[in-house]
């Protein structure tokens, strides 16, 4: 089930008015588009790198016709993609994996369900079976260790290896149970914690495979190329990878960000009852204004 997440607090962040452009670079099931554009007579164009959302966007088109566009790309091609066009109001990045993903056992993405492992989200390239069947002991641990902090990366590395000699691990169980032993096995494994061990493993391959980190830095570098002076700009993280470059992103410019909010918001426990997937999610808005060092400066001086 989709459901967006931190979504009255997107709205009345971005804000959107009538006749403006607003850019949703994830769009996953649509759900903060939608909201977009029942808030204002504004136009949004959306993109995703999976094809599976451009299926759901069509519905979209059928309702809001010339207001609403998709664009099928990977969301670090922004600078190509609008190079030659308006500029926009306002832009919306939700990170991480959207639930239709996960829900869907054939992608591979969750352990809930057996299936053949994938991630991909383009459905494209390298998938999670070749990372866990053919990459080095030494590669996955770098792996499990870089994006996933995970403290048994050497171990787990080491009993995917040995596991994988026997026959091909390739479904999401199979890579699941290994990490489970393994923490069983060196008596890490938290009785009463909600989180399943296996999920940083999940977590790190997913990452790698999809180029997630990347993506984002590149992203956030092009992004005030095909900004409005005074856009409005939302980023949702999900864990700490995301939102240090986010961070060091906005510090690197903090010339022309002016932060929206004072603090992170978070979703309420309300919002987390009725969506656990919410639960690590992170918002941070700015405004985009070229005069907001001279602003500064000028504050600075009791100007």
């Amino acid at each position: 089930m989709h459901i967006p997440v931190l979504l009255k607090e997107v709205i009345d962040i971005l804000a959107p008015k009538s006749g403006e452009r607003v850019l949703d670079c994830t769009f996953g099931g649509g759900g903060h588009t939608s909201a977009i554009l029942n808030a204002s007579d504004c136009y949004v164009c959306a993109i995703d790198r999976d094809p599976e959302a451009r299926d759901r966007a069509l519905q979209l088109k059928n309702t809001y016709n010339e207001r609403f566009d998709f664009v099928l790309a990977q969301f670090s091609e922004i600078s190509v993609l609008f190079s030659d066009k308006q500029k926009f109001d306002a832009v919306l990045f939700d990170f991480g994996v959207s639930s239709f993903q996960l829900d869907k056992a054939e992608r591979g993405f969750s352990f809930l369900n057996d299936a053949p492992l994938d991630m991909r989200m383009s459905k494209n390239g390298i998938s999670a079976y070749d990372v866990v069947n053919t990459f080095s002991e030494e590669d996955l641990a770098d792996i499990l260790w870089t994006y996933g902090d995970e403290i048994l990366s050497r171990k787990i590395a080491s009993a995917i290896v040995d596991a994988r000699k026997l026959h091909p691990i390739g479904t999401t169980l199979q890579l699941a149970n290994i990490v489970r032993e393994t923490a069983r096995f060196k008596h890490v494994t938290k009785k009463h914690s909600k989180i399943d061990i296996a999920t940083k493993t999940f977590q790190a391959i997913r990452i790698f495979v999809n180029d997630e980190l990347r993506e984002i830095s590149t992203a956030l570098e092009n992004l005030p190329e095909i900004l409005n002076d005074g856009a409005r700009m939302v980023l949702i993280s999900f864990h700490a990878l995301e939102d240090r470059i986010v961070k060091n992103w906005a510090k690197s410019q903090r010339n022309t960000l002016l932060p929206i909010n004072d603090f992170v918001v978070r979703p309420t426990s309300k919002e987390i009852s009725a969506n656990p997937r919410s639960r690590s999610a992170i918002l941070r808005g700015f405004l985009y204004n070229t005069a907001g060092d001279r602003r500064k400066k000028s504050e600075d001086k009791g100007e």
